[in-house]
């Protein structure tokens, strides 16, 4: 093993071995570490206690140069859920045949791994004037249930001329992503004795007019397509009715997920739920409501970006990733950059997307210091090319 894989895996391996679950949030478990590991080596990092105290998120900025660029990762990882389903202990960062186990090793310490190596390397080139510019380092709170950490981080000054969001793509450069909006809808009935159920209003039953027409509004909205992130979708997730197996529930609640492409605004969206809300009210005389839960903007720039390109280049370059310009379905922390800093930002890490959210998620080792290879090619490129 080289130098440069023995410390990433060992970075990796602690950031994973670090329990940082959200819901309900404990990122100040791996952000002590990273401040501390920086210190060890010489560089001054801040543990920044915006939004919120109790969980602090790091921010670093090294060299005084032009360009800027920001490395953005986030170090919350979603719960490892039903622990008998792993045959990885989740917090164990278990190495078997060149992979790393755990949760959060794909989505997505290894991406602040990353950036924790580049911004201590990049460090010293800065400093011995090999290289003009600076690199900024985040690991933000919150981007698993949509909080501002990135965003705050941008707002307190840690932004630049670039943001690249180090999330695992396979080493593809997406220069657009989908947003996502949770819509919680709620259809009222009247509750009674299940022994006298035409006493009351069932709202399981009040509810199928709705879940038809989303199902309706999903196929209809499944025609929308962008080039690069596809199609736009409206799905059922949850659904939750009824407080005793002998009493005619009083309210119906639904989740949907609805995808948005980068041409569409969440407003619109908005003003879809409510029309389809509207309309099956008149047609079947029932009350409904409905809130907008969560919101992850999509972002988009232009494919031919400086930042994409040269992202795109060294990729193929060194690991044969290819240069078809390409979006990312999921929604990252990219449209913080690009939508409230207006800074030109990219989605890029190693690791397969796949990966994320799943039982016995991995990183191959391999790749992910190949990742480093291609991410300190593309800084260099930046750093010596740009005025």
């Amino acid at each position: 093993m080289t130098d440069t894989n023995e410390r990433l895996t060992n970075v990796v391996s602690e950031l994973v071995s670090r329990e940082t679950e959200n819901p309900p949030g404990r990122e100040a478990n791996v952000a002590e570490y990273i401040v501390d590991w920086f210190d060890q080596h010489g560089v001054d990092a801040d543990l920044v206690e915006r939004p919120d105290p109790d969980r602090p998120q790091v921010a670093a900025r090294v060299g005084d140069g032009d360009p800027a660029v920001v490395l953005n990762g986030h170090v919350d990882v979603v719960p490892a859920g039903d622990l008998d389903n792993w045959s990885h202990d989740p917090y164990g960062a278990e190495i078997d045949d060149g992979k790393l186990y755990g949760r959060g090793s794909a989505d997505m310490k290894t991406g602040v791994a990353l950036g924790m190596l580049a911004t201590v390397d990049f460090a010293a080139a800065f400093e011995d004037g090999d290289l003009d510019g600076s690199l900024v380092f985040h690991a933000a709170m919150g981007e698993e249930t949509g909080e501002p950490g990135t965003k705050t981080l941008l707002e307190l000054g840690y932004g630049g001329e670039y943001g690249v969001v180090l999330e695992p793509t396979n080493m593809r450069t997406a220069t657009s992503e989908k947003g996502l909006a949770w819509y919680e809808i709620s259809v009222s009935g009247d509750p009674s004795h299940a022994s006298r159920p035409d006493q009351g209003t069932n709202a399981i039953t009040d509810a199928r007019p709705v879940l038809d027409a989303l199902h309706e509004y999903d196929a209809t909205i499944r025609q929308r397509e962008d080039e690069l992130v596809g199609q736009a979708y409206a799905t059922v997730t949850e659904f939750e009715a009824g407080t005793k197996a002998n009493v005619v529930p009083e309210r119906a609640v639904l989740t949907i997920d609805r995808r948005m492409l980068p041409s569409e605004s969440v407003e619109d969206v908005d003003d879809e739920i409510d029309e389809i809300l509207t309309s099956v009210e008149e047609e079947h005389g029932i009350e409904t409501s409905w809130e907008r839960t969560r919101t992850y903007e999509s972002a988009a720039i232009p494919v031919d970006s400086h930042l994409a390109e040269v992202f795109r280049t060294h990729s193929q370059s060194v690991a044969d990733v290819p240069t078809t310009p390409w979006g990312i379905q999921a929604s990252t922390d990219v449209r913080n950059f690009v939508n409230d800093a207006n800074i030109e930002a990219i989605t890029w890490g190693p690791g397969d997307l796949a990966q994320a959210h799943t039982f016995d998620e991995y990183v191959d080792l391999a790749e992910a210091a190949t990742g480093y290879e291609v991410l300190k090619a593309a800084l260099r490129d930046l750093f010596e090319t740009e005025d």
